[in-house]
């Protein structure tokens, strides 16, 4: 089987977990951006951040067979700090139209406060006037109100509810998500979050359509291969194998092909790998033999 890990922090994981990633299965990523632990101080900080994401983090996967995009935006909890924010959202839009960007995200709520609602509506602006999609990150706290809000106003300003994805669903928010018609993602995260377990038991309840499964592997104790392990406990389980492959490869690029940016034919093909190449003279290589594969025959 195929996986498409539609919400994954690479620059967080190894290559280690790249190479275990792709032999898993795994062969496209969606990075959002995201506050990285501790809050940025300058806007430069945002530039070159953002300028990783779709330049070195898109070489180094290539690098190891997986396709990836990413999505650019503003993250609810550093929207808190609103000089610095209102500077990002003056240069966001040099960068959400780049190639590989395929969504305004992960944008939306912490704590609910006045400033994130600010920095979420004009988001949501851009994304409208750039006919784009939206990751929309639910809180972890008053998840279910949050959710709702969050799908509230952005239909409010004008999002088409096939272009919002509601990311960190659980039992509590997954029916208002799908009755609004917007994308229902599950992030897999030990200990907090969603199990795979119970991922199964909602793929069994709601079936699979707009339902998406992916990691938000990250800093913290998290897991690169929840999305394939997710797929083994559902076929084990006795989910349809056509569920699995929906809610864990084609409903992610259904959602996130809205952008123009994924060349759906391009993933079905095998990956030729070329270990040669450098990104601004810099290469993936630590003294370790390249790999080069030979080019796969028409």
């Amino acid at each position: 089987m195929k996986f498409f890990d539609p919400h994954i922090h690479m620059c967080s994981r190894t290559t280690d977990d790249y190479e275990a990633m792709a032999a898993a299965g795994i062969r496209a990523v969606i990075e959002p951006a995201f506050w990285l632990g501790q809050p940025r101080t300058n806007i430069g900080s945002f530039i070159d951040y953002y300028a990783s994401l779709i330049g070195w983090e898109r070489f180094r996967a290539s690098q190891f067979g997986i396709a990836h995009y990413c999505a650019i935006g503003l993250n609810s909890k550093e929207a808190n700090n609103e000089g610095l924010a209102r500077e990002v959202l003056e240069i966001l839009p040099q960068f959400i139209l780049k190639e590989g960007v395929v969504a305004i995200g992960e944008i939306g709520y912490d704590e609910m406060t006045p400033a994130e609602e600010h920095a979420y509506q004009a988001q949501l602006k851009m994304a409208v006037d750039y006919d784009m999609v939206v990751m929309v990150h639910s809180p972890h706290r008053d998840k279910k109100r949050g959710v709702l809000r969050s799908m509230d106003v952005a239909r409010e300003i004008g999002v088409p509810m096939h272009k919002l994805i509601i990311d960190h669903n659980n039992e509590e928010t997954v029916r208002d998500v799908l009755d609004y018609g917007a994308w229902a993602a599950f992030t897999i995260y030990p200990n907090t979050k969603m199990g795979s377990a119970r991922m199964v038991e909602i793929v069994r309840e709601y079936g699979p359509e707009r339902i998406i499964v992916d990691s938000s592997a990250d800093w913290g104790v998290s897991d690169p291969l929840s999305v394939p392990k997710t797929a083994q406990l559902m076929l084990e389980r006795g989910i349809d194998p056509a569920a699995v492959e929906l809610t864990t490869w084609s409903n992610a690029i259904a959602a996130y092909a809205q952008s123009g940016q994924i060349d759906v034919e391009a993933l079905q093909r095998a990956p030729v790998i070329d270990q040669r190449q450098s990104y601004s003279d810099n290469s993936v290589l630590r003294g370790q033999k390249p790999r080069v594969d030979e080019p796969v025959p028409n």
